[in-house]
């Protein structure tokens, strides 16, 4: 009797993964929210197959890269300021991944993009 509850849980866990891969719901493509400030215009990341990433309506974040382990999202680019320009790399949390929405978390701040 125990090991048909096993075997049970072990089948449900298969079909859950499985179902995660085939789900469409990957982190790749372009990701936009509204402008702070600005709610007509948009500003977001788009994020391309082999961990290419580049910003779009953000002439001063310039992202390069990215990766994803797990539900943690890292994000490596250049930030541009008055004169200067320096590397940086962003960890964030994936709260919400589906097919048209994308959840991100750092501390207390929280981005809610919507797929383009």
């Amino acid at each position: 009797m125990v090991k048909k509850e096993i075997f049970k849980i072990a089948c449900g866990l298969v079909m859950t993964i499985a179902f995660t891969a085939c789900s469409g719901d990957g982190i790749e493509g372009k990701w936009v929210e509204p402008v702070p400030g600005m709610e007509n215009q948009m500003q977001g990341i788009d994020l391309e197959k082999g961990g290419k990433a580049s910003s779009m309506n953000m002439a001063t974040l310039q992202y390069e890269k990215w990766e994803r382990k797990d539900n943690i999202l890292i994000l490596c680019g250049k930030s541009i300021g008055n004169h200067t320009t320096g590397s940086f790399s962003d960890t964030l949390t994936i709260e919400r991944l589906t097919g048209s929405e994308l959840v991100l978390r750092k501390g207390t701040l929280t981005i809610n993009y919507k797929k383009q």
